[in-house]
């Protein structure tokens, strides 16, 4: 299925609301939402059906390293999630792609955790091996963008 890949906008909040689910009350809520939506060091890139979102990825560029520059650089991919409805589609895969895309421009490493259970299979089946991490059930996954600096 092919699915609309674009970044988030200010007006789709309501809409990704429920993906989101934030912790934080509104309007708090919805302030982040918009802070990070117009922060150039966030790629926030939705997924959409029908003018609908469907999911969502953000991505956040931690910037230059202090000794090593951009060499090391590190994008932190924090959420990547599709609705119930809409998994198995291929949703995932192209927001992962798109983040993918965004990273490569920016930065020499992605990484995430994901549950061991419930996201991890996901990536494993699109090649990715998680390693294990001081939260033993959240894998760490690491790609290198930049595989010939090595």
């Amino acid at each position: 299925m092919i699915f609309t890949i674009r970044p988030v906008r200010l007006t789709d909040y309501d809409d990704l609301r429920p993906l989101i689910a934030p912790r934080d009350p509104e309007p708090k809520a919805r302030h982040l939402f918009a802070r990070l939506v117009e922060d150039d060091s966030w790629a926030i890139i939705g997924a959409y059906r029908d003018e609908r979102a469907v999911g969502y990825v953000a991505a956040q560029d931690y910037g230059s390293h202090l000794r090593h520059g951009d060499f090391h650089r590190t994008v932190r991919m924090h959420d990547l999630i599709v609705s119930e409805s809409e998994r198995g589609h291929g949703a995932g895969t192209q927001l992962l792609n798109a983040a993918m895309e965004w990273a490569r421009g920016r930065a020499r490493y992605v990484e995430w955790q994901a549950h061991e259970t419930r996201a991890a299979p996901f990536y494993a089946k699109l090649g990715y091996t998680g390693l294990a991490c001081p939260q033993p059930d959240y894998p760490t996954f690491t790609v290198d963008l930049r595989p010939e600096l090595q």
